[in-house]
């Protein structure tokens, strides 16, 4: 009876145009580098590998650990079903009690707020918390303060995940973490305006579409796209490599082709005509494509596009790790993987999750059918090996002051 967990359809496409902030607010965590669904689909992490954690440190964390039959959950707006269907189904499955906040708006002012606590060797409140790949998951990793994960309870994950996570550049072995869900950055157009099929990068600076084209005003998505258009793997770029970027992203502006550096808007600007043409996240178009009826195209241009990754994590100070545990493995249950992608709309890290939702969809009819299979079919929820062939993370900073200086070089194309 596969029917009973899933989301309301009609529920889905009324929700979809308020969940647009939900990629603004990983942006403003400020991202770092990405490589879980990279390495899935055959994209090595090229990122400097972290330390792992002491041969003893699992065994000295778990012992003596038992379930406790509740536990607090720390998530995202609108990243979950309101009627938290899965969680329910968690409950009744083991009677544990789930609290779930929807607390956490931007990464570094969740670090901010959590770490006099751990830091303290105290509760936060909360036992499993959703953690973006920014430099404050390096800061919650390298201060010693996420519980390293005890695989062996972790079984449904391992049957279920994609296999290659394990080779993640900023959580090798998935010692500290599993993926909750991930999105890709790229181009989007309205094929009303642009009759030519959009395939490079080189696209955004073509003077045919002057006024019409909309850049990212985050740094570190404005320079990466920068770095890919001048062929330059970001993962393996220099400070000079920065600079020649950068140079370019001002020819792009000084020749009048920009027409605005957007947050979260570029989608409003895209559906006003304002611009034709623009940097985009996967996730943002297909929902406003459901929400709105448009027919806006999304593309992973053929020189390169950019993933983020969400992750599930327990603090290390966390009164209910086990009942934590046990829930983040029974969201890698097939079914309850396949309704979180119905309600997310961002790539899903179980790919068996799409033939379950074709079969979620060819048990309704009319529009609900036609939307499930969208959601399906689509390459922005379950992209193919073509795609993910073109992907790439961000650049990753060694040290803070690395970070300063990328951001000097690229504020200046925004702000001047």
């Amino acid at each position: 009876m596969f029917q009973s967990n899933m989301p309301d359809p009609s529920l889905l496409r009324g929700m979809t145009r308020s969940r647009l902030g939900r990629r603004d607010a990983l942006r403003l965590g400020g991202l770092s580098a990405m490589g879980a669904f990279l390495a899935a689909c055959g994209v090595e992490g090229k990122g400097k590998p972290q330390a792992s954690v002491a041969p003893d440190a699992v065994a000295k964390f778990w012992a003596n650990k038992t379930q406790n039959g509740k536990l607090n959950f720390a998530g995202w707006p609108l990243y979950m079903d309101p009627k938290k269907p899965e969680l329910k189904k968690f409950t009744q499955k083991t009677g544990i009690q789930v609290t779930y906040d929807e607390v956490i708006q931007e990464m570094a002012p969740w670090f901010a707020k959590v770490q006099p606590q751990l830091s303290a060797g105290q509760s936060i409140g909360y036992d499993v918390m959703v953690i973006t790949n920014s430099s404050q998951f390096g800061q919650f990793r390298d201060s010693g303060f996420l519980a390293p994960l005890d695989h062996a309870k972790l079984p449904n994950y391992a049957a279920n995940a994609a296999k290659s996570y394990a080779n993640s550049s900023y959580d090798p072995g998935n010692v500290f973490s599993i993926p909750y869900a991930s999105g890709i950055t790229g181009i989007a157009y309205d094929p009303s305006k642009i009759k030519e099929p959009i395939t490079k990068l080189s696209d955004l600076w073509n003077p045919k579409y002057k006024g019409k084209v909309g850049m990212f005003r985050d740094v570190q998505e404005l320079g990466n796209f920068g770095l890919l258009a001048a062929g330059i793997d970001p993962a393996k770029s220099t400070e000079t490599d920065w600079q020649k970027a950068a140079a370019e992203l001002q020819k792009q502006k000084d020749a009048g082709i920009v027409r605005n550096y957007y947050d979260q808007s570029y989608v409003d600007a895209l559906g006003k005509g304002e611009v034709w043409i623009t940097m985009a996240w996967s996730g943002d178009i297909f929902q406003k494509n459901v929400s709105d009826g448009t027919n806006f195209k999304f593309v992973i241009p053929e020189d390169g596009g950019t993933i983020w990754t969400d992750n599930m994590a327990i603090p290390v100070t966390a009164e209910n790790p086990v009942d934590a545990i046990m829930l983040m493995d029974f969201l890698y249950e097939l079914e309850n993987a396949t309704t979180l992608a119905e309600y997310i709309n961002y790539v899903c890290p179980v790919p068996a999750a799409q033939a379950q939702m074709r079969k979620h969809a060819a048990a309704l009819t009319g529009e609900d059918k036609e939307y499930l299979l969208s959601v399906a079919e689509s390459p922005l929820v379950f992209p193919g090996e073509t795609e993910y062939d073109r992907l790439h993370y961000y650049v990753d900073f060694n040290t803070a002051e690395e970070k300063k200086d990328f951001e000097r070089v690229f504020q200046p194309i925004v702000l001047g």
